[in-house]
Parts: C-alpha cells; structure tokens; sequence
C-alpha cells in the first residue's frame, strides 16, 4: 500500500508526466535521458516555472510527499512545475536517506545540478512557459542541488528548504569561510531544531553573502525539523546517515503545520517578486 506521501506525490503528478522525460548530461559529457512529471495551470500563459528538485527520498514509494505538495501549491499560484526524478532510472527508485555516500555519480549534487540544468533548458522549449522566468526549488538533497544549481546563469530565482550548508559550492568552503556568490536571488528556509541539516551553516553562508552584496535571505523556524514540509509526523529514524550525529546515523523529520504555513507565504511573496514580469 502506498504511504500518504507518496500518494500525494502520485495525485499531483500522475496524470502529467512527460511522456519522454528530459536529456541531461553525465560529467563525461554524454547525455541521459531521465523521468520528469509537469503539471501547468490552466490557460495557454505563458506562465513562469519553477524545477522542483526531490530531497534524498526520492519520488517512489518511499517519498517524503513533499515535492507534491509544493507543486499543488505553486500551480495554484500559477506557476508551471517540471519535477525531475534523478534517482529512480539510475538504481536509487527507494531514494539515497539510509546510504552514506553512494557511489553513483548520477546521485551526486553536482549530477542532479546539470539535471535542473537540464530541465530548465526543456521548459524554455515550452510555449505556455515564459522563459525568462524560471526558479528552481528543492528541499534537503534538492536543497543542496538548488545551492550547486545557483551558482551557474540561467535560474531567475531560487528556493533552498533545509539544505546542507557546510560543503564546498564556488567560493565558499566546507569550513564556513568565503562567500557564496549565487546568480540569483536566493531564499533559504529551514528549521532551527534540524538535526539532519543544521541551520547554523546556512546562517553563516546567508550572513557571508549578504555582507559580500549578494542577494540571499535564509529565515530559521526555530521548532520544526529536517523535512517541516512533510504530512508525516516528527520521527527519529536511527538508520539514516547523517555526517552531522556522532555516529555517522540516526537523525530527526517530520511536519510542522506553522513552519509550512509560513513557508508558503513566504515562497510565494519570493517568487511574486523575482519571477514577476518585466515592466
């Protein structure tokens, strides 16, 4: 029986798949085609667009649900919504939580960059799509992706939720010196009780790259945990990895209803102003 979450993802995604997914690029160089699911409001646009990156869960059974929540949210606030699946066609269908550092590349944040790359490229092929105005978004995993993402041209804006921070991307470092320089704006949302991805780090690279004169915002919701976007219930699972807990395992998710009331309104209000048109 599927979990709540993943019948989220499926109710919003279902019947809107691309029926050939989207070509991306291997660090060879060579290309690969991968699943991708679109769901667009109704009318012919053009409409801005968001690329949604998927956390560590994936979008299989097992998935936090959260990428199909975002996507009901965004295209009721008329945005078109393309969701990359870069686990399922390259051995991860269950999602890459429990596994430490997998040893294929195609789950790397650095891969999954050139996904949302690539997806970006697919959606300015679309004439309800205004291809000047396309953010990527995405939580934990994905979250990461969006920081790697940002750091090359082509995004208009950008929404990381509960990414890890403490990790090289550009000039900034994995000891939290340096400054992130992101190719736009930037919004960091996470929650000040993550266990998984700490809020700290983020702090310190938004703190960094404001001071730098770049335009990044990270808000820290001081109660919710790893994943505040999620339907499921606040859980410690003791096989998850997680470089940040003394063991390398073991760390905390689950829903917060006024972190993702919030995080609505405020992804809303981020995307109104750097996807609107231009005037």
């Amino acid at each position: 029986m599927r979990s709540a979450a993943a019948l989220l993802v499926a109710l919003a995604l279902e019947a809107c798949a691309t029926s050939d997914g989207i070509v991306t690029s291997r660090p060879d160089g060579t290309e690969q085609r991968i699943p991708a699911s679109l769901v667009k409001p109704e009318g012919q646009g053009p409409f801005p667009a968001v690329v949604m990156l998927h956390d560590c869960s994936g979008l299989g059974m097992t998935s936090s649900g959260a990428p199909g929540r975002w996507a009901d949210e965004l295209v009721r606030h008329g945005y078109v919504v393309l969701i990359p699946d870069s686990f399922t066609t390259r051995g991860y269908p269950g999602g890459v939580c429990s596994d430490p550092s997998p040893t294929n590349p195609g789950v790397y944040t650095s891969q999954r960059a050139r996904d949302a790359h690539a997806a970006l490229a697919y959606l300015r092929t679309l004439s309800y799509v205004d291809g000047a105005r396309i953010g990527v978004m995405g939580g934990s995993h994905g979250g990461s992706t969006t920081l790697i993402a940002n750091l090359r041209e082509g995004f208009a804006a950008a929404v990381a939720l509960y990414p890890r921070c403490a990790f090289r991307m550009g000039d900034w470092r994995a000891d939290l010196t340096g400054v992130y320089k992101p190719a736009s704006p930037l919004l960091i949302l996470i929650g000040g009780a993550d266990d998984w991805t700490p809020a700290e780090p983020c702090r310190r690279l938004a703190d960094a790259a404001q001071k730098a004169g770049y335009p990044v915002t990270i808000k820290i919701y001081p109660r919710a945990h790893h994943s505040f976007d999620s339907v499921n219930p606040v859980r410690y699972v003791a096989t998850w990895a997680n470089i940040n807990s003394p063991t390398g395992r073991g760390a905390t998710t689950g829903g917060n209803a006024e972190a993702w009331a919030d995080s609505i309104r405020e992804v809303d209000a981020f995307f109104a102003r750097t996807l609107a048109p231009a005037r």
